[in-house]
Parts: C-alpha cells; structure tokens; sequence
C-alpha cells in the first residue's frame, strides 16, 4: 500500500443558504450571489441585495433597482440611480416584507445574498492535526499554511482579502520548497509558537475571530516573508501598485472601472490601455 507523504488542501469556498431560507423563506426568492450570473432576469423586480463589498457593488450596479443592504457604514462614492443604501436586514415579516435594522420596512422580489462563503473542512481532524476548526476560521497554522503537527500538509489559498493569484503563487513555492528541502522548518514548537503570537496580535488589535484569515494590506509583508524564507523571487512591486490602483477605481468609478484595462511595462511600472 503506498504512503502518503505530502499533501496540499486547495481552498475552495461555498455558499449555504439553509439556515438564510428558515429565516427568509417569505420572500419571493431568496439566492446567493454564487448563482448570479445575467441582470435580465431580475429585470422589473425589486431586489434587495445583502452584503456590500465586492460582489454586492458589483451586482447592485448591474441591477435596476437595488436596496443595498449592509452594515458597512454609509458608503459615500456616487452609487447609480436606483440603489438604495439600508442597513441591516433583521427579518421577514409574515406578508413577506423586509424589516431593516434602522426600523423601516420595504418590499422586495428577490433577496440575494452577497455575504461571502463558508469553509467546509468536514474531512479533517482538527484535534489530531493541532488546528482549532470552528467558526468557519482554521487558527493554529504555520504562516497561515501549515500544521505544525504535519508540515508536509498545505493550506492553499486559505487567507481573505487578498490579491488572489500572486498569493497563491507564493503559498505554492514555500510548499514545494518545504518538500524538496531548500526550507528547513523550525521546531514544531517554535512554529506553534508563532502562530499564536500571529494570532494573539491580531485579537490585541481588535480583529474578530471571524476575521483571523483576512490580510488586507498585511498580504504583501506576508508574501515577502515566504519569499525570503523559500528563497524563491519576491512579487515585483508592479503587483502591489496595480492592485491598489484597481481597487481605488473600483471605490472612486464604482460603474465603470471594469472598462479599464492595463499592461505592465516591468516589474515597477503599468500604463493605462486606452
């Protein structure tokens, strides 16, 4: 029988609406964000649209007539006509209205969900691999990667809020230069040490337990780190100045800046494709 002796998790996310359909089960159509695909089969509907980062902009734009409901606070940038800005939806009243949490009621056709995916880990052993598993976070991991009970099983892409691909690229070259021995780890105590002092400084600088895995501007320092430690090529800085201008354009021409495209000229450098 052969052995395993190495193996990488590649995290891969999904939508439950279970527990939303209980609660919301009132409404016309309840749908996550995960099935959206076209605007004209909600066109004439009133949608209620839940969630207002990336999926839930992007959505609402496309919609015709949107309430944008969130706890964000109040999102200031020009919003087209026709969405709506509300807070939190609170519950469905028996003839099918939204109730809100600032206390207004209103109609709707379609709930739609743009409030992100689960983590669904139901094949591991979170005691036996020294993890905690719960509240859809994996804590306890090794420069968010590995267990350091069993440093030849990886966590791909498992960190939120992230320049995807450039991230994974980095996870990927520390894994591979784990296994082929150009990194020597350390013990696994000072690894399991690390980790919770990376976590215990998050909690000190107030971040949610729910919010662990997601970096934010914390990725670059993060990617650089696996750089280093591997020995591999660090991201070019092109990758950092390119994704934040994107995500500027996105906060600023929240309608148009998918029309936008770029090229980049080196490592330092982009330009604006007209």
């Amino acid at each position: 029988m052969a052995m395993l002796r190495s193996a990488s998790v590649i995290s891969s996310y999904v939508n439950d609406l279970h527990q939303s359909l209980k609660l919301f089960g009132s409404v016309g159509k309840v749908l996550h964000s995960h099935s959206y695909r076209f605007p004209e089969p909600f066109s004439g509907q009133s949608v209620v649209v839940l969630g207002a980062k990336a999926s839930g902009l992007d959505i609402s734009i496309e919609l015709a007539k949107v309430t944008l409901s969130h706890r964000r606070p109040r999102l200031t940038f020009p919003l087209p006509a026709g969405i709506q800005q509300s807070s939190s939806v609170v519950a469905v009243e028996d003839d099918g209205r939204i109730r809100f949490q600032d206390g207004s009621v209103g109609g709707a056709d379609v709930l739609m969900f743009c409030t992100g995916y689960n983590f669904r880990y139901g094949f591991l052993d979170g005691a036996q691999l020294g993890l905690d598993i719960q509240d859809q976070v994996v804590s306890g991991l090794y420069r968010f990667l590995l267990p350091p009970a069993f440093p030849s099983l990886f966590f791909i892409g498992i960190c939120k809020i992230i320049c995807p691909f450039p991230n994974f690229h980095c996870q990927v070259q520390f894994a591979l230069a784990v296994l082929d021995g150009s990194v020597a780890l350390p013990p696994r105590a000072q690894m399991e040490e690390e980790a919770r002092l990376e976590q215990q400084q998050k909690e000190e600088r107030g971040v949610e337990r729910r919010h662990l895995l997601v970096l934010e501007q914390d990725q670059w320092e993060y990617c650089q780190v696996l750089a280093r430690s591997a020995g591999f090529p660090p991201l070019p800085p092109v990758v950092r100045s390119l994704y934040e201008e994107v995500w500027r354009q996105r906060w600023v021409h929240p309608e148009n800046y998918r029309r936008t495209n770029y090229r980049l000229v080196s490592d330092t450098e982009w330009q604006q494709v007209d």
